[in-house]
């Protein structure tokens, strides 16, 4: 049999590596492991419970605060409120890369945000300003490593949304996820899929799938909720063989654990008698166990937060929440 020309096997094995590198290119959801460019999270200098600390030296409540809460790497959350975003993003995902850590960040600002609870609504005004700000705020973080939880509720909070709203707010979320994925290739991307106590894992396995999971890192789980890690873990992986059986993959996942401590009463806001969960960091039955929300901030006007705002930081709640009670 006569071998085939030399030039054309050295053309054919090109164009086969060619295709190798374009299905591993920095537009896909295989980005360079974050974790292994970096040295462990990153603390945020100016979290609110920081702030709180450095104001309040004197408190009684100053010392344990600062070192079971603000000592604790965990997440800073952007949105409407941020300024000029790609700045913001930047500033902060520079200021872990100077010191080699990986931050992780939260991108909160999806159009008609928390609509259906309402405490912590608002979000970009329309969908061309909400693409203009994701594309901003992955810019930001360019080629430096990161994790980002996207839009948190986003995908649980359907329930009073008309179709159209909801296939509005999946386009937006393939989109996010394609701009971080051509913007900021060392960045693990986390879909948020609400909690164990929304709806079901089947269900939300759909949503996943319609807002374009398929090319984000992975999913969130417990995102300002108080479900034990366990509850999540069972959660995460019935999310997961739902993918499977109807989409043919599986995702990796993480849980937030920084309220889950006592587990959840059944109350989403504000609950009494919660208690800080497992410190951020790798593994613990999901791929991470972050803090997302920072223990302390209020969820809005409702529960031992009643007459505050959502994001306000409030010391006899954080303090409480260090011992749970």
């Amino acid at each position: 049999m006569r071998r085939p020309h030399r030039r054309l096997s050295l053309l054919v094995v090109v164009a086969a590596l060619t295709g190798l590198l374009a299905t591993f290119s920095p537009g896909t959801a295989f980005a360079a492991d974050p974790t292994t460019m970096t040295s462990g999270f990153y603390v945020d200098p100016n979290s609110t419970a920081r702030q709180w600390v450095s104001a309040n030296p004197g408190d009684g409540r100053a010392a344990a605060i600062g070192a079971s809460i603000a000592g604790v790497p965990m997440a800073r959350w952007f949105g409407n409120w941020s300024g000029t975003i790609g700045t913001a993003t930047g500033s902060f995902v520079g200021a872990a890369a100077a010191v080699g850590k990986l931050p992780i960040l939260v991108a909160y600002n999806i159009p008609n945000r928390d609509i259906c609870a309402g405490q912590s609504g608002g979000g970009a005004g329309s969908v061309a300003a909400y693409n203009t700000w994701i594309a901003a705020f992955a810019s930001g973080i360019g080629n430096r490593p990161a994790v980002v939880v996207l839009e948190p509720d986003s995908l649980g909070d359907e329930g009073c949304m008309t179709a159209a709203q909801v296939s509005e707010r999946d386009s937006l979320l393939r989109n996010a996820i394609a701009q971080f994925n051509t913007k900021a290739p060392n960045t693990w991307v986390y879909l948020d899929a609400g909690n164990p106590g929304w709806i079901s894992a089947s269900t939300m396995a759909q949503h996943l799938a319609a807002a374009g999971v398929s090319g984000a890192h992975g999913f969130s789980l417990n995102v300002s909720n108080f479900y034990t890690t366990a509850q999540n873990t069972a959660y995460g992986n019935a999310v997961n063989a739902a993918l499977q059986s109807t989409n043919g993959f599986t995702k990796p996942y993480v849980v937030d654990t920084s309220r889950n401590g006592n587990g959840s009463d059944g109350t989403w806001c504000n609950p009494a008698g919660r208690k800080t969960g497992t410190r951020t960091q790798l593994g613990g039955g999901a791929e991470m166990l972050l803090w997302v929300k920072t223990p302390g901030e209020s969820d809005g006007n409702c529960g031992t937060g009643t007459g505050t705002t959502a994001g306000q930081f409030l010391p006899e709640v954080a303090y409480k929440m260090i011992y749970g009670y």
